[in-house]
């Protein structure tokens, strides 16, 4: 996977801009993941933020390190709530210590270290003008980290304070310096400094470091053409060379520390900033599945129509039959069940039985009961006690076999009699049982 890290001026730089997206931005392209992974830096750069649209297109992540004097890093007790109710009570309960309005800002809560939560606070506008701007470029996944939190602490040296400073060009007379600050493990700053062109920014930073922290030891990271410029700095003033040490910058520091940060401030907007489908890839198999559909779709509407048509013809052509042989038939419904009757009544006119008839049925029940009787010779008779016709079906009841008798000589021959009435395409199946007599169920199987 593929991740865009990008290092945000400061907002001094982007309200003295005509056009933000304009800004250069310092930037990183890394494969695979993160550098601790065995990933690699791809590309690395300064660039306006709209000449890198081709890159965040195309990175399935990306990451923005948002200028530390833009993100306020506060250490606050807070009692245990659910997330939720988390997220709810934040701006309330940052509101003492904030100058502007809670409303107007991103409220995002982190871990618990020392029985303090850490909370981050950037203004709303700001956050939700970058991710509309990093969507409109098409960014994915969008990640909106405070810098100072991504300075990574220096485990062998806990007391010192690590210090990270970037040029910028505000306007022909002013010119600027974005210094962020990592104090401790869970605390940071940001400060974004004006000055003069005239004055020198290496000592316009310095002055304003020790300022800042004016005991602590000093890690300082400048870019790798300035970091000559700043160790003679440092070096003109006796106290300092034994307290600051200055070092060049480089984008595996930062990607390290945004790599364990998890302080995302897209979390306090109210539509997020989350994993946004890409359907790019998906177009062409998208469409060949569309086009198939379609033409699934059109060939069963096809074959529907000449089915409906075909069933159209055939329905013609039966009721012309019909009418033709009863013309004077008004009520025609089903012209086959209709011809089916017509048929039956004919045969039945003429004194052909049906092959549901009663008589056809006991005629058929009588020369397979005979031959069942010749098969099971020497066996007890089994007696017919009853026959009774109705629903085009004839009951058997036979009658009980006396309790005498018994082994296989008592058993009742259904299956004997299933096979004999098979010859005469009749069925037999098991009616209910009436006084423990069995019962059979006798039926034309057209």
């Amino acid at each position: 996977m593929s991740t865009l890290y990008i290092r945000l001026p400061s907002k001094a730089a982007a309200d003295s801009a005509s056009q933000w997206p304009a800004l250069p931005c310092m930037f990183a392209l890394v494969s695979k993941g993160n550098l601790s992974h065995g990933s690699a830096i791809e590309r690395q750069g300064t660039a306006p933020l709209s000449d890198l649209a081709g890159t965040i297109a195309k990175a399935q992540r990306v990451v923005v390190l948002l200028a530390g004097s833009d993100v306020t890093v506060l250490r606050m007790q807070i009692p245990p709530l659910s997330p939720a109710k988390l997220k709810a009570a934040l701006p309330n309960l940052v509101e003492d210590q904030l100058i502007a309005d809670p409303d107007d800002c991103v409220v995002v809560a982190g871990g618990t270290a020392g029985g303090l939560r850490t909370i981050a606070v950037a203004q709303r506008s700001r956050i939700e003008i970058l991710t509309k701007a990093l969507r409109a470029f098409g960014a994915r996944h969008i990640a909106v980290l405070p810098a100072q939190l991504c300075l990574p602490c220096q485990a062998d040296q806990p007391d010192s304070v690590i210090a990270a400073v970037n040029d910028r060009n505000d306007d022909d007379q002013n010119a600027g310096i974005d210094m962020t600050l990592r104090l401790s493990e869970q605390e940071g700053i940001g400060l974004a400094i004006t000055h003069e062109k005239d004055d020198s920014a290496p000592a316009v930073a310095i002055r304003t470091l020790c300022a800042v922290v004016p005991e602590n030891p000093v890690i300082l990271y400048v870019p790798q053409s300035m970091v000559r410029t700043y160790q003679e700095v440092v070096n003109d003033a006796a106290p300092l060379n034994k307290r600051i040490s200055v070092f060049a910058d480089n984008w595996s520091r930062w990607i390290a520390g945004a790599d364990l940060m998890k302080l995302d401030l897209t979390a306090g907007l109210v539509e997020g900033a989350g994993p946004v489908m890409d359907w790019r890839p998906w177009r062409w198999p998208l469409a060949l599945a569309g086009a198939i559909l379609v033409i699934n779709l059109s060939a069963l509407n096809i074959d529907w129509w000449r089915m409906k048509n075909e069933s159209g013809s055939l329905r013609a052509a039966m009721l012309q039959i019909y009418k033709s042989a009863y013309p004077k038939e008004s009520v025609i419904i089903d012209p086959v069940a209709q011809m089916h009757q017509k048929i039956a009544a004919a045969k039945h006119d003429a004194g052909l039985a049906a092959p549901d008839d009663f008589t056809a049925i006991t005629a058929a029940l009588g020369e397979a009961w005979a031959g069942v009787a010749q098969a099971t010779a020497g066996k007890p008779a089994i007696a017919i006690a009853a026959l009774e016709y109705h629903d085009h079906s004839l009951f058997v009841r036979l009658k009980p076999v006396p309790s005498r008798v018994e082994g296989p000589a008592g058993d009742i021959p259904t299956q004997q009699m299933k096979t004999a009435l098979a010859k005469f395409e009749l069925t037999l199946d098991l009616a209910p049982a009436e006084s423990g007599a069995v019962v059979w169920k006798i039926r034309s199987a057209k």
